[in-house]
């Protein structure tokens, strides 16, 4: 890949992300979890614990090669991403139960996305190859939290104009995405063939599971359909965005932002048709709710 892409392009990306992020936080969205703990709870361990599990049961038994199997569990270790509660929004989710995991998802990764990646680089035994140094996780986490205080600052002082790049943002983050993706593809174009070949149908079961799971488990434990819906966006529309950032700045391998860069595709399309059914279900069941802003 391009290295001005890499070096200048995606902390910027990044960053404006994040940013965006910030724009719909308020200290309020992290005070709402003592309200919600339940479903809150049990997204966040589907989320931490669950589809990472079910992740590496991918990995190991369609042998993935090192590298792509790395890049897997990278992003299965990555918060949601902020297009999440769009999603929720367009299918009726909460979209407050939204923008509350991810808030407190975001803040967990900083500690749960190295400790996984570092499991994954030693399960395949390439810590000579792989390396994830912790100045450069700081720096990571940086790149983060400071852009999402500043979005939060931003919202508390000028609400009016939070509220006015909220669509901007959200429609740039995607065009970002986007950029990111062809310019990774087109870096692998050599390769790409058979890294679709080998990550095209782990990346389309782990986006479907995580799509299912992250709604069949909180429906089945009790929480409302539009709660569900939020949990099972949250948890299948990953921050792609962060887990090629990590790959390509932090571990030094376009090879392993390839699953996300294909992860990141196939999300859109299944969490689009998923959410359309599963809101149609949801209506059928229970009346639906006032969306929060």
């Amino acid at each position: 890949m391009d290295s001005a892409l890499t070096t200048i392009g995606l902390p910027i990306a990044l960053g404006i992300i994040m940013f965006g992020l910030g724009l719909d936080l308020t200290l309020g969205d992290f005070r709402r979890v003592a309200r919600t703990p339940k479903a809150v709870t049990i997204a966040l361990v589907c989320q931490l614990v669950l589809m990472p599990a079910i992740c590496f049961g991918l990995v190991v038994v369609f042998d993935l090669p090192a590298l792509l199997g790395i890049g897997m569990l990278l992003l299965a270790a990555s918060p949601g991403g902020t297009t999440a509660a769009l999603f929720s929004h367009l299918f009726r989710g909460d979209v407050a139960l939204n923008i509350s995991l991810t808030a407190i998802n975001s803040v967990i990764a900083v500690f749960t996305l190295p400790l996984i990646t570092r499991a994954a680089i030693a399960f395949y035994d390439r810590q000579d190859e792989v390396a994830m140094p912790l100045d450069e996780i700081v720096k990571v986490f940086a790149l983060i939290i400071l852009p999402v205080g500043l979005g939060m600052l931003v919202r508390d002082r000028r609400p009016a104009f939070a509220a006015a790049m909220d669509r901007p943002v959200r429609i740039g983050s995607a065009v970002i995405l986007a950029v990111l993706v062809i310019g990774i593809l087109v870096d692998q174009r050599a390769e790409v063939g058979d890294y679709l070949a080998d990550i095209g149908l782990v990346a389309a079961l782990f986006c479907a599971l995580s799509l299912v799971v992250g709604y069949a488990v909180p429906r089945a434990l009790g929480i409302s359909g539009p709660q569900s819906i939020s949990s099972s966006m949250e948890i299948g529309v990953h921050n792609s965005t962060l887990a090629i950032f990590v790959a390509v700045e932090v571990l030094d391998s376009t090879e392993i932002s390839v699953p996300a860069a294909v992860y990141s595709i196939i999300m859109f399309v299944f969490a689009a048709l998923w959410g359309s059914w599963v809101a149609r279900r949801v209506r059928a069941d229970e009346p639906a709710p006032a969306v929060a802003a």
